[in-house]
């Protein structure tokens, strides 16, 4: 077996530098290109990786990585896991990434703790496994011709189906893996990596048996790559002698996000995740040739500590950012020679340490009035009708929008004209609402880039890049905030938009606002201070705001906290301590309304089920959370929960217009769970990324559907 290179990273962006692949996947979803034109591009973008890695001097380059949507969705259509209900779908794939009209999508949540989506495996007794292995023996293929030999990379079997909730179906699936090591084998691939994230987090012993079967099996084949199993996110603990005792001859180890291993892994490569693989920092060389010394292992390759995936590709695409902070940056490729670097033992010397910073003293939350006397100062205030009707917050993004915005910077159209169309823009959102009849109206925000890198550009503390574009799901990327310096809010944000859409209706608009928690988790943040200290900094400049709003004649405030599950750590001992601070923040940054101001939050795409005390613990007034997608299994826990509720009826995430029908059996669901007067009716998240023609079929269903109820309501109350 040959020997394991000296330098890889586990993963690498696929969007495109320029998110080329965003643009060929929605022209080919709106018909306006061939797949052969969009599998086109996907060759070119994996090309043009597999150059680059080499030219940096990477010796073990990865393959495989490439995805047209989601690796997890791809390894279900590896394994042949495609329910009946898709297989005669113009193109299975992307039905159930997206849906149909007539077919609803598979459900979609967070990867792990971080801010990229997975489309979550649906496996069954019916599921029979059956290998499709064209995908990774493809790109092998292809690499190939290029010059490059590459490793493939899949998501091992036991993370794949404890992802699936199927661990039973182990002995089934374990078949396919060996079918595919022994085509990898006869196509002459010299290493595999299995990718198993979940043997980071508390496994039982159950599961870890199956990690000691699953590997033992795999290791006794005959004929078979060599076999690296890759963890990140955290440390391995107890799974990690359980791996070790196993025929695998490498392990990849996160020492950036986990500490040093204590088991003795003489005879194994040890894969060693030095390089930071989620955060824009520069490595600190002296720090990371210190944990590679440290290990005790055969033999040591220098890695990024997880795949790229979750930074943006190359620092010096961003000539607008301060030279200083850009000189502490390292973007993908950055990283990749920073790998090479260390590999070749390069670097001498310490970087810059921050200060030592003294850990904060305990959080005591902050009070507003009881729900009970807040409830009813807002039902006098408001006078809402049963089963109130509203929206997330957003409303789509127009591409007469986004040119906008783009002229602007580019200085081809003035900020006054700019801002002319954003309220004309806000004006044509009210109308829409109160024709749908919906209660609680929303103003869209037009005015607005990104839930998160809105704020950031009005907040000190914060830079912005102009090509730092993250993959979040499929077509849907994100350029993340750097957060570098201490946080504070010179002048009111949102309230003029705000106000605008108030003075525009009578009925009541809610005033939009990121919470602190999500503000820092989906940005780049600074590691000098300890992150709940961060956190509290946003807490604060979110309170100004809000009272600011209050101030304004908002009588309804909505901060969102969509990555309060999303930040919770992978293991079960310090997620209490991360609960309590991260509740403690919200309420801070709410705390200053009055009780007739009524507070709402909204959660989305993240198993907040796991977390429900916690979102109860927030104290809003309601709380919208995302149902649809999920076929309604929220609805099994929130029999406690104490305020009103709105888990979503639309899932906004597919292009499919749901029925008033469809709406209605949801509704009639959440009001078999919860009193009807603690009911709210929304979709499951914003309306950003559809069409105004899809949208209004959609409210109108929604308005439909809960007219009815509100009908049957009336009459049983007579």
């Amino acid at each position: 077996m040959s020997p394991f290179p000296k330098s890889t990273v586990l993963g690498y962006p696929r969007i495109g530098p320029r998110r080329e692949l965003k643009q060929a996947l929605e022209s080919y979803w709106d018909g306006r290109s061939t797949r052969d034109e969009l599998d086109r591009t996907g060759a070119e973008l994996r090309e043009r990786t597999w150059r680059r890695l080499a030219e940096l001097g990477l010796e073990g380059l990865p393959s495989n990585t490439f995805s047209l949507y989601d690796q997890v969705l791809d390894t279900s259509v590896l394994l042949g896991a495609v329910p009946a209900r898709y297989r005669s779908a113009a193109d299975p794939y992307f039905a159930m990434a997206r849906g149909t009209e007539g077919l609803a999508p598979l459900r979609m949540t967070k990867w792990f703790d971080t801010n990229y989506h997975y489309i979550v495996p649906e496996i069954g007794p019916e599921t029979v496994f059956k290998l499709e292995a064209g995908k990774p023996l493809g790109e092998v293929r292809e690499a190939r011709a290029l010059g490059y030999e590459t490793r493939p990379v899949v998501l091992g079997p036991v993370t794949f189906l404890l992802l699936g909730s199927a661990l039973d179906r182990l002995d089934d699936v374990l078949g396919c893996y060996e079918e595919l090591l022994a085509a990898l084998a006869a196509e002459g691939v010299a290493w595999v990596q299995l990718d198993e994230p979940a043997l980071v987090g508390d496994r039982t012993p159950d599961e870890l048996a199956a990690v000691r079967t699953a590997y033992d099996r795999l290791g006794a084949l005959g004929s078979r790559p060599g076999l690296f199993v890759a963890s990140y996110f955290g440390d391995l603990g107890e799974a990690l002698p359980v791996l070790a005792a196993t025929p695998v001859e490498a392990i990849g180890l996160d020492l950036v996000r986990g500490g040093a291993p204590v088991a003795d892994l003489t005879g194994k490569t040890v894969v060693a995740g030095v390089v930071s693989g989620r955060e824009v920092w520069r490595t600190a060389p002296k720090r990371a040739l210190a944990s590679l010394a440290a290990l005790r292992a055969s033999r040591v390759t220098v890695s990024t500590s997880c795949s790229l995936l979750h930074v943006p590709y190359d620092v010096d695409a961003e000539p607008g950012l301060d030279p200083a902070l850009k000189g502490r940056l390292a973007f993908a490729e950055q990283k990749v020679a920073e790998v090479v670097a260390l590999a070749r033992a390069e670097f001498h010397g310490a970087a810059p340490q921050g200060p030592s910073v003294a850990l904060p003293g305990p959080v005591v939350p902050e009070e507003r009035s009881p729900y009970a006397v807040r409830a009813a100062a807002q039902a006098e205030h408001l006078s809402l009708p049963a089963l109130p009707i509203t929206t997330i917050g957003s409303f789509p993004q127009t591409g007469e929008l986004r040119a906008a915005r783009a002229a602007v910077t580019a200085g081809t159209l003035s900020q006054a004209d700019y801002e002319r169309r954003v309220e004309a823009e806000i004006e044509r959102v009210i109308r829409v609402q109160e024709r749908l009849g919906l209660d609680v109206l929303v103003h869209g925000e037009p005015e607005r880039n990104d839930m998160v890198q809105y704020f950031a550009e009005h907040l000190d503390g914060f830079a912005v890049t102009s090509n730092g574009w993250v993959q979040s799901y499929g077509s849907r990327c994100t350029r993340p905030p750097i957060l570098h310096g201490d946080v504070g809010r010179p002048s009111p944000i949102t309230v003029r938009w705000a106000a605008h859409a108030q003075s525009l209706t009578a009925k009541p608009v809610k005033g939009m606002l990121t919470g602190p928690v999500t503000i820092v988790a989906w940005s780049f943040v600074r590691d000098d201070l300890p992150l709940r200290d961060v956190v509290f900094q946003v807490a604060d400049a979110v309170r100004e705001e809000v009272r600011d709003l209050e101030a304004a004649g908002v009588s309804i405030i909505q901060v969102d906290e969509p990555a309060l599950r999303e930040l919770l750590p992978l293991r079960r001992a310090a997620q209490t301590d991360y609960l309590e601070w991260a509740v403690a923040a919200y309420r801070r940054a709410t705390s200053g309304a009055s009780d007739r101001t009524q507070i709402h939050t909204h959660l989305c795409y993240s198993d907040a089920d796991q977390i429900l005390t916690a979102i109860d613990g927030l104290d809003a007034d309601v709380t919208t959370i995302e149902s649809a997608r999920s076929g309604a299994r929220i609805l099994d826990t929130v029999g406690s929960f104490g305020r009103g509720l709105g888990p979503g009826v639309y899932d906004i995430h597919s292009p499919r217009v749901p029925s008033d029908a469809e709406v209605e059996e949801l509704l009639r669901r959440t009001m078999r769970a919860l009193p009807a007067e603690r009911v709210w009716v929304n979709p499951d998240c914003g309306l950003k990324t559809r069409t105004y023609a899809e949208v209004e079929a959609s409210l109108a269903n929604v308005v439909a559907a809960t007219r009815r109820l509100r009908a049957e309501l009336t009459r049983t109350a007579r």
